[in-house]
């Protein structure tokens, strides 16, 4: 969505082949609820009193949808706007935490929109008591196939957007491209994630990604260096590793001869427990192991193995 938003504010201005551009200088604003959201947006030429002027508020996982229309100043009391020569300015009196969200100018030339970049308002705070942050690195080997590494931020349990910026040892890079998801309760999981050059990430730099959830809280900030694959401190571990599965084999096997072959052993036969269920979940193995009807399906066979013996 974000992507796909941003080509067509920028193929908006080059189909046209115009010099008007409209510029946001407030990429981020912080506003409690209740309080009144100034959203300004300037141009490189003259509004004409803004009668062609409207703004636009894309809420996270949601299309754009258009909330003013600067032809007249009617409904003031919740959006207002607030004209100059060269520049527009949106007042969100009374505002909401669902007014949070990225709000775009947009010029209407001809029969075209052309819009501005876009300023994010986060109203309140946005953190609940389930939010959590979670730094997520690439696994080497896909990294050098293909010739990128790709590392997500995950924000989740929140109620509202909230602002992410990624640093390369304190210097700050490009906003990363964000995907939403809501769940049932209403709140939002935010996946930011940027893409750099395989020898960028292999250079021992320090990524940093640092999410603020409203104007006076701390952020949090979740850093990562590349490591080169622990294959030496990994060798520390083979010994006791080996002797652990050799001693596995060697229980595994004389349960076999034990379950198999009792009469050598000089043992009764064991009923064997049900074979345990190995299903894939999200590429993780899990086993589940039914009690009941490995406890169930014992006593049968023993009340069977019994009745045999009394019959003969």
């Amino acid at each position: 969505m974000n992507m796909i938003f941003a080509e067509y504010l920028l193929l908006s201005s080059l189909v046209l082949g115009v010099q008007l551009f409209l510029h946001q200088t407030q990429r981020i604003q912080f506003v409690e609820v209740s309080d009144t959201a100034k959203i300004h947006c300037s141009s490189t030429e003259n509004l004409e009193g803004g009668s062609n002027m409207f703004w636009y508020l894309r809420r996270e996982g949601e299309k754009p949808t258009c909330i003013k229309r600067c032809l007249d100043d009617q409904n003031v009391s919740k959006f207002a706007c607030k004209h100059e020569t060269h520049s527009s300015t949106l007042e969100i009196n009374n505002v909401q935490k669902t007014e949070s969200g990225i709000y775009y100018c947009a010029y209407r030339y001809s029969s075209y929109l052309i819009f501005g970049n876009g300023s994010m308002l986060i109203v309140g705070d946005s953190y609940t008591k389930s939010s959590w942050v979670m730094l997520l690195v690439p696994f080497p080997r896909d990294s050098q196939v293909t010739g990128t590494a790709n590392l997500a931020c995950v924000i989740y349990g929140v109620s509202s957007p909230v602002h992410v910026s990624w640093s390369v040892s304190g210097e700050l890079q490009e906003q990363g491209l964000t995907r939403s998801l809501k769940a049932k309760d209403g709140s939002l999981t935010l996946i930011t994630h940027i893409s750099v050059p395989m020898d960028t990430w292999t250079s021992g730099k320090n990524f940093t990604c640092e999410v603020k959830f409203n104007s006076s809280g701390n952020s949090v900030k979740k850093s990562t260096r590349y490591s080169a694959a622990p294959a030496r401190e990994c060798s520390h571990y083979i010994v006791p590793l080996a002797a652990g599965a050799g001693l596995l084999l060697l229980v595994v096997s004389l349960s076999l001869v034990w379950t198999l072959c009792p009469s050598t052993l000089g043992l009764k036969p064991r009923t064997s427990a049900p074979p345990a269920s190995e299903e894939p979940q999200g590429g993780i193995l899990y086993a589940h192991l039914d009690f009941d009807s490995r406890n169930h399906k014992g006593r049968t066979m023993q009340r069977s193995a019994r009745e045999k013996r009394v019959k003969a």
